[in-house]
């Protein structure tokens, strides 16, 4: 599905993180207006890593990263788990998770994560890679990015 281009001739969307958590994320949780529509809502457990792309794109030029929004799918209802399953395979977080900063204040955690194609636990490592970012507020840190 091809997507309009919402941006201007030569536009270049290349956030920082703390501009990702601390103003379009936070914004979207409080339900307040973002100045420019440029990162979109999908459903990412959806859809495959491959079909981001057409439904994220942005401008006029080829890309190698694209923004959405998702919300996490649980794995089940009245569990914490969440579920990073797609039809093809599925999304398998790695390593430690990484506090976002905001003049030397833990705004977010940023976690990694690897697409793997097929069922766990056999399935085949991609070169899909994807940043998940979240909001955390002091009291719901990590205790290694409690210290500042």
């Amino acid at each position: 599905m091809e997507m309009e281009s919402c941006v201007p001739p030569g536009f270049r969307f290349h956030p920082t993180e703390e501009e990702l958590v601390g103003y379009y994320l936070k914004r979207k949780v409080n339900s307040l207006k973002i100045d420019l529509d440029v990162i979109v809502d999908i459903d990412l457990y959806r859809m495959e890593p491959w079909d981001i792309q057409d439904r994220c794109r942005l401008g006029y030029e080829e890309q190698n990263e694209w923004y959405f929004f998702s919300h996490k799918d649980k794995k089940y209802p009245s569990g914490t788990r969440t579920n990073r399953a797609t039809a093809a395979g599925f999304w398998k977080a790695t390593g430690r998770d990484k506090a976002v900063l905001s003049k030397n204040r833990l705004i977010g955690m940023r976690k990694t994560l690897v697409f793997y194609k097929g069922r766990a636990p056999n399935g085949r490592k991609s070169d899909w890679i994807m940043h998940e970012y979240r909001l955390q507020t002091i009291e719901h840190a990590p205790p290694q990015a409690r210290v500042l």
